[in-house]
């Protein structure tokens, strides 16, 4: 018994972790007369409907009445009303469970303790706090006889209707606890994403003498599965052997289902093999494993495993026939998912929408509408969920109104719309960039009908309840700030997050890291990622790509060495990211060792987006070489190989190789697409190729039909440009069907610096001044196609102008890798231990180049004397003197910066070459040069 019970709804303004009181139950003996639960009631993260305090009566329409079939005694009603709530269980008709009961409590009838686990099952299914609340005021003041099962399925009906604070308040009144009490918590907070709460409950379960079950573990593993943590699930895998206990085939399950779910298909289907080794399959193993198969499009797998349960007599279930249905699908066998779908026999609601939602991801709408319209003429009565599915789709193609109707139908049926309903219209509008509906949509959903937002139009007195934000709802906004750099919109969620505990939720925090990282906040980024509990691979991710996307690659080879430290494994996304950072610093030692790390780790070939990002670190390493050896031994290429290659080649003039590469590629059957054309295109940009790439320009939408895109025509005004034809490529900008960005200008001052024409210039220079008026790049461009052509009053007059804005030029950086360690030298900054020795060397050079021949360039004085802010600081120079210092003679140096070299750098690096007889490379973010005795591959046009 639970004494007590009274106890377990303490007011919620009394404590964060209460139930509502509601006084109307409190005195009520049945459900009839209760007339209305509160329409408005705050609420806290963990109960997303709410917890608070209730002033006024119970709304009866949570628990309908039907027509009254009997007319017995008390006890007899009761058998008899019990018998028909036990058949709705079988069939999981919950709805009429309520109905039943209702009907039961109005005929005199009472429940007892054996049925009413089946009535707080009815709710937990039903997903409604507002019927869980009712039902529970109502065992409370009849008052019903309540043991530890009936205690159990309150605390687990609360937890599947997201209320965990009062779940957690009844199970801490609980005077007897069993081991499903604390698995139902345990899987409450698992559910929930609060991992580390959930670990300190099962942790607190054993230290009482509560000895956790496979079931229990179960659901702590699944839960850590689920939620991204699947090398913390496989260690609690193992924890479980050391127990004592063997993994059932329900443990197996919840870790594949977690990686499928967290999209590690690969992963998933090894830990499957593995399974097979030890168990059998089950019905529940070949429904999880199956959207693996989907997902890496794995027909034949997925052919061999429904193979499987034809063998095996596996019963043809709605889950397993949903999973085929949507792997035949995801593959491009519609007729098989269509035949599989006809030869179900028990189709249900749940396997309609499987269907509904495998072509509504398709983006085929017109047959998921036909299919909603069959479903309803097949009998069945759609539900939220499909409402739902239609929900996303219209909002992921920005068809915000269709995707409202639906929202609209949800409460026209009589159905509540809900947190997936919100998060499937958030996500939706982000991924089709109606950002600002996506803003609203998330503050609509935590502010009261009276406040009135642009959504509010469509969603004010749609909704009778606050729809509380999950964690789901946060990423995806957090994703929107980050899209759209909204750092102090970011932070006000970053407010939300701390206020209503989300912080611990992986996931949440790593979107956190995300976003303040896109807003250049890498000071935020970094705090947040080290106020993490939980880390996964995916936080470390998350930190390493925003320390590139902030230009501090060295940073994010620095936090790989801690990962490394910390134990835990790089994934593929882990070295894809490492490989672009070696790519930005050309760090080519650390890429070989990367590249080793990927061979042992798979020793039966190389992935193919590994495979790619391989030949494009190489190719920006300048070991072309390396980049054709990976690109050889890939077997089965696909376009993304051919593409990378290609643009090696581009990056290193290779046109030739380029060209006969694209005709290698059409021979082979794959078709070429926008990134192809771009690369060849690029290709070109040489003297004598100028009507090479005006003939494939014209191949592109003729013969291919890649339709010309921006990028394609800012290609063709670098070729013409570079080539000295710049009133053609001025009249080409002036016939193209889009508004020129600021690179298409760019391009084409450049190709004026190149050319020193000054009127072209001062024209690409004004437009691109209204599109980036802070850029200073623009101005110093300029100014030196003034100076080179000696207009020096309009170069005084462009520098004065630059100051009186006061524009600054970006942080100028250059990198180079000596041993194990990369060395950064920054503009201004003389910290650098070898400085004095770097110096040394470079008055040694530059006596040698003195004497032959070279002359500074650049070099401008202010009246003062001191040297003009527009000159170049050199810092290339400085990393090719550290260079030839450490680096023996015969490895070339390697030399990354994150702006276009200047024209001093340029010229006295050609000269070092030559004195030191070093092949040097150097990559500014634009251009690749390659240094060898006096000349630069680039010819000087770059």
């Amino acid at each position: 018994m639970l004494p007590c019970c009274c106890c377990a709804i303490p007011s919620a303004s009394t404590s964060n972790s209460s139930l509502p009181i509601l006084p109307s139950l409190l005195q009520a003996k049945s459900l009839s007369p209760l007339h209305r639960l509160p329409s408005r009631i705050p609420a806290t993260h963990s109960s997303p409907q709410c917890t608070a305090q209730a002033t006024s009566p119970v709304n009866s329409r949570y628990l309908p009445k039907v027509a009254d079939p009997f007319d017995e005694t008390p006890h007899s009603k009761a058998r008899s009303y019990a018998k028909l709530i036990s058949s709705h269980c079988r069939s999981q008709r919950w709805s009429d469970v309520i109905s039943v009961l209702a009907s039961m409590i109005a005929d005199g009838a009472t429940p007892d303790r054996f049925l009413l686990p089946k009535i707080l099952k009815a709710c937990s299914e039903l997903r409604d706090w507002g019927t869980a609340a009712t039902v529970h005021g109502y065992v409370i003041t009849a008052p019903l006889e309540v043991d530890i099962v009936v205690g159990n399925s309150i605390v687990d009906m609360y937890s599947k209707c997201g209320d965990i604070t009062s779940a957690r308040a009844f199970f801490d009144r609980m005077t007897v606890r069993d081991v499903i009490s604390w698995t139902a918590l345990v899987n409450a907070y698992a559910d929930a994403g609060l991992l580390d709460v959930a670990q300190a409950m099962f942790q607190s379960m054993r230290e009482n003498g509560v000895r956790p079950d496979l079931i229990s573990w179960n659901a702590l593993i699944s839960g850590f599965a689920r939620n991204g943590e699947t090398g913390m699930a496989l260690l609690l895998l193992d924890e479980l052997q050391e127990n004592g206990l063997q993994p059932g085939t329900n443990s197996w399950n919840g870790v594949v289902s977690g990686l499928v779910q967290n999209g590690c298909f690969d992963d998933a289907l090894e830990i499957f093999r593995q399974m097979c080794l030890h168990l059998k399959p089950n019905a529940v193993t070949i429904a999880s494993i199956l959207p693996a198969c989907s997902g890496l499009t794995a027909l034949n797998l997925g052919q061999e495993l429904h193979s499987y349960v034809i063998r095996n007599g596996m019963k043809m279930n709605v889950f397993v026939g949903g999973s085929l249905i949507d792997m035949y699908l995801k593959c491009g066998k519609s007729g098989f998912a269509e035949r599989v779908f006809a030869d179900l026999e028990n189709r249900n609601v749940p396997v309609w929408n499987a269907l509904i939602a495998a072509y509504a991801d398709e983006d085929k709408m017109s047959e998921a509408l036909d299919l909603l319209d069959l479903m309803q003429k097949d009998g069945f009565v759609p539900n939220v969920i499909t409402y739902n599915t239609f929900i996303a789709a219209y909002a992921r193609r920005g068809q915000k109104d269709e995707a409202f109707k639906f929202l609209f139908e949800i409460i026209r049926k009589g159905l509540k719309p809900n947190v997936v309903s919100m998060n499937a219209l958030t996500s939706g509008f982000h991924h089709s960039g109606l950002n600002d509906e996506a803003l609203d949509l998330f503050r609509e959903m935590q502010l009261p009908k009276s406040f009135s937002t642009r959504c509010s139009s469509v969603l004010i007195g749609l909704l009778d309840v606050i729809i509380q934000p999950n964690a789901v709802t946060i990423t995806s906004i957090l994703s929107v700030c980050a899209g759209l750099k909204l750092h102090h919109s970011g932070k006000e969620v970053h407010g939300f997050i701390l206020r209503n505990s989300f912080e611990s939720n992986v996931f949440v925090s790593s979107a956190l890291v995300d976003m303040y990282a896109k807003c250049c906040d890498m000071s935020s980024a970094t705090k947040v990622f080290h106020g993490m509990k939980d880390k996964n691979v995916v936080s470390w991710n998350v930190l390493m790509a925003g320390h590139n996307y902030n230009e501090h690659p060295e940073a994010a080879l620095k936090l790989y060495l801690e990962m490394l430290e910390q134990n835990f494994v790089p994934s593929s996304i882990t070295l894809m990211i490492l490989l672009l950072s070696c790519s930005n610093i050309m760090a080519l030692r650390l890429g070989r060792e990367l590249h080793s790390r990927i061979e042992k780790g798979r020793p039966d070939g190389c992935p193919l987006t590994l495979a790619s990002t391989l030949i494009n670190m190489y190719a920006k390493c300048g070991s072309i070489k390396d980049a054709k050896l990976v690109f050889d031994c890939v077997i089965e290429k696909d376009l993304v190989i051919w593409n990378a290659m290609m643009a090696g080649y581009s990056l290193h003039r290779m046109t030739t190789d380029a060209l006969s590469l694209f005709k290698q590629m059409q021979q082979s059957g794959i078709k070429p697409d926008h990134i192809t054309f771009t690369a060849i295109l690029s290709a070109c940009n040489q003297e004598g190729f100028v009507d090479e790439g005006w003939k494939l320009f014209k191949m592109m939408e003729d013969i291919f039909g890649v339709s010309p895109t921006l990028e394609h025509f800012t290609c063709m005004v670098d070729m013409l440009g570079t080539a000295g034809l710049l009133e053609e490529s001025l009249d080409l900008i002036r016939r193209i069907p889009f508004r020129p960005d600021a690179c298409l200008w760019a391009t084409l001052l450049k190709a004026c610096r190149l050319h020193s024409n000054y009127e072209i210039g001062e024209r690409a220079a004004r437009a691109l001044f209204e599109l980036e008026p802070q850029n200073a790049l623009n101005h110093i461009v300029l100014y030196n196609i003034f100076a080179m052509s000696g207009l020096w009053d309009s170069a005084s007059t462009m520098r004065n102008a630059l100051r009186d804005q006061g524009l600054k030029m970006v942080d100028i950086c250059s990198w180079i890798e000596i041993g194990s360690a990369i060395h950064s030298f920054k503009s201004g900054d003389s910290s650098h231990p070898e400085m004095e020795t770097i110096l040394a060397m470079w008055n040694k050079l530059a006596d040698g180049m003195s004497k032959g021949g070279y002359v500074p360039q650049n070099i401008v004085f202010c009246d003062q004397g001191e040297v003009d802010p527009f000159t170049c600081y050199h810092t290339e120079k400085l990393a090719v003197c550290l260079g030839i210092i450490f680096l023996r003679a015969n490895i070339p140096i390697r030399v990354s910066k994150n702006v276009r070299m200047c024209i001093d750098c340029h010229s006295s690096i050609k000269f070092i070459s030559k004195i030191e007889d070093r092949d040097i490379f150097i990559t500014d973010g634009c251009f690749y040069h390659h240094f060898k005795d006096g000349t630069c591959s680039c010819g000087d046009k770059w």
